[in-house]
């Protein structure tokens, strides 16, 4: 089993054992809008332009709306479940080269929201899968950030972002840790964060992510 499937599974059981109503990290939605938004991205690729595209959201809205009507919270899961769709299912490789940073955030998401949680020890592998992924795309990733931001990984390695001629702040973690900071989910991802005292403010309140 690949790291994408393992998180599939792992966050589908999550969603099963916690039912429609739970929290989580995305403003707004509850773990049943979380699972629209899953199989939406998959199967509905006519409507995945507004997950990234502001003037396309309204459309997405409604048909994660749909999706959740037709199907209930149980089904959306069970498609979830039943493994990738789509381009994901039918291009070799990219499942994994996609999924498993998507399903890791989103497992993440679900997590994190609730009363007990604890950081999970990731296998090398997959630290190293988006280690790559956050240097490759952390131009991108941190495209909003008002001050400059360096990225420290525990075990070695460094990446640069955010604005130029600005204040700098240094952000140390292990890469999962790191992956969900500059996905936005700073307040929730237990990284050592230093730099002027307004710097980090502003990167803390900042919209990351792509």
């Amino acid at each position: 089993m690949n790291h994408a499937r393992a998180e599939r599974a792992a966050l589908g059981d999550l969603l099963l054992q916690l039912g429609p109503d739970a929290p989580t990290l995305c403003e707004g939605w509850t773990t049943f809008d979380l699972a629209a938004h899953l199989v939406l991205r998959e199967r509905r690729p006519d409507a995945a332009g507004g997950i990234a595209l502001r003037p396309l959201a309204g459309y997405t809205a409604s048909v994660q709306e749909a999706l959740k009507a037709r199907y209930g919270y149980e089904g959306l899961v069970k498609l979830i479940l039943s493994g990738p769709a789509g381009l994901y299912g039918l291009v070799p490789g990219m499942d994994n080269a996609v999924n498993a940073m998507e399903f890791f955030v989103h497992h993440e998401d679900v997590r994190r929201a609730q009363r007990v949680w604890e950081p999970r020890e990731l296998p090398a592998d997959l630290e190293e899968t988006f280690w790559k992924r956050i240097r490759a795309g952390r131009r991108v990733f941190l495209r909003r950030s008002p001050v400059g931001v360096v990225l420290h990984r525990i075990g070695g390695g460094v990446a640069l972002g955010g604005t130029r001629d600005a204040a700098v702040v240094e952000v140390t973690g292990t890469a999962g840790e790191l992956l969900l900071f500059c996905f936005g989910r700073q307040s929730h991802a237990p990284v050592d964060v230093a730099g002027p005292e307004e710097a980090v403010a502003a990167l803390m309140d900042a919209r990351l992510g792509v």
